[in-house]
């Protein structure tokens, strides 16, 4: 296993293991629905930010 590969298994299970998704979902359905559409746009585009830095530049 590469260094890539296993810096992304590490990351994700970091993020499954310190975010638990009942209360996460709760607290975004009691911020309001605006709330929720942008943190998941955040997310999104984080997690594209990440990926697209681990593959390198592109020929």
């Amino acid at each position: 296993m590469n260094a890539s590969r296993l810096s992304i298994f590490i990351f994700l299970f970091a993020l499954a293991t310190t975010l638990t998704g009942c209360a996460v979902i709760g607290d975004i359905f009691k911020a309001g629905a605006y709330t929720g559409i942008i943190a998941v746009f955040i997310v999104v585009a984080l997690l594209f930010f990440i990926v697209s830095k681990m593959r390198g530049p592109r020929p």
